[in-house]
């Protein structure tokens, strides 16, 4: 009982509100998603006989690409119970819990289906037995052993249960794990119409003013950077504004909305008053609009958080072992 009531905290009772349009891109890994998961439980007539939903899915690629975002967006589309697992929730320093863990969570699983269990960077939890770097010690061996065994062991009825698993290290995998998920799908670095979506779901409200071709511009020029570089890219060029209130020297009253309000301004502004965000009243402070410059200000000194030589080996290892998603 001790080791269920220790799973069931990660058990996701809330939606995380992330719908499959949220995605920038990655159509075919959608399709796959699709398929595997809703697909059976609106039409399970169609599942029937020898054909069989899937039971195992692997995402794989470099960091910042999308994969627990694709994760987000599964569980905000189906009504399954959804367990999120990490090395943590399996793992103890006590003799034979964590393959008791492991048991448990699938039991659990098998009677709250249908279920999804994602588990976040698999690699840290089934990397390679055979004893080279990062195979474990006795104990870890035994509970990798038993998360094989219950993915589909002899008598284990996982009928209604989906593993989707993550990692940024695929090839690290042991490959009686990697046998085990029946569809291993490569999440990229995104190309350039998703960059432009990218541009647009973190921009919001707040680029209503940089124009669909400086949406290009700003695509082309990220070439290279991963979905969460642009993020991160995004959110400093939203703070920019931010920056030129708190360097303002001088202020102008403006009216918007039909409410008097103080924005920045130049110096040399006929109607600018010499003072700084201190003595602006709290609630009459209008920042200046988000411009396309600021962007590419800011995008000028971002570097990928991924490397050449690392996409590569994503590529070779896709060629033997996996299939695109992008």
């Amino acid at each position: 009982m001790k080791l269920r009531e220790s799973l069931m905290s990660s058990v996701v009772s809330e939606k995380p509100n992330v719908k499959w349009d949220d995605v920038a891109g990655l159509g075919p890994a959608k399709e796959e998603l699709q398929e595997a998961i809703i697909f059976p439980l609106r039409f399970p007539h169609m599942f029937q006989g020898k054909r069989k939903a899937r039971r195992a899915i692997l995402l794989y690629g470099p960091p910042g690409t999308g994969k627990s975002y694709l994760a987000k967006a599964v569980a905000t589309e189906v009504e399954h119970t959804l367990f999120s697992i990490s090395s943590g929730d399996v793992m103890s320093k006590w003799y034979g819990d964590s393959e008791g863990l492991v048991r448990q969570l699938f039991e659990l699983a098998r009677e709250k289906k249908p279920a999804i269990i994602f588990i976040d960077e698999i690699d840290a939890l089934c990397s390679n037995r055979d004893g080279g770097p990062g195979g474990g010690n006795e104990d870890t061996a035994r509970m990798k052993t038993e998360f094989l065994v219950q993915m589909d062991g002899v008598g284990k009825d996982n009928s209604g249960i989906l593993v989707l698993a993550a990692t940024n290290l695929p090839w690290s995998l042991d490959p009686a794990l990697r046998r085990r998920f029946q569809k291993r799908i490569h999440i990229p670095l995104p190309d350039e119409d998703a960059r432009k979506q990218l541009f647009k779901i973190h921009l919001g409200d707040l680029g209503k003013n940089v124009r669909e071709k400086d949406v290009e511009e700003l695509a082309r020029r990220s070439d290279g950077l991963s979905g969460s570089d642009i993020a991160n890219a995004i959110q400093d060029g939203l703070m920019v504004p931010v920056k030129k209130v708190h360097i303002a020297t001088h202020f102008r009253k403006v009216q918007h909305n039909g409410f008097q309000w103080y924005t920045p301004c130049d110096k040399s502004d006929p109607f600018g008053m010499p003072m700084t965000w201190k003595k602006v009243p709290p609630n009459k402070l209008k920042e200046p609009a988000l411009t396309t410059e600021d962007l590419l200000g800011v995008l000028k000194n971002v570097k990928s958080s991924v490397a050449d030589h690392e996409i590569q080996k994503y590529h070779e290892w896709t060629e033997q072992f996996g299939l695109e998603g992008a």
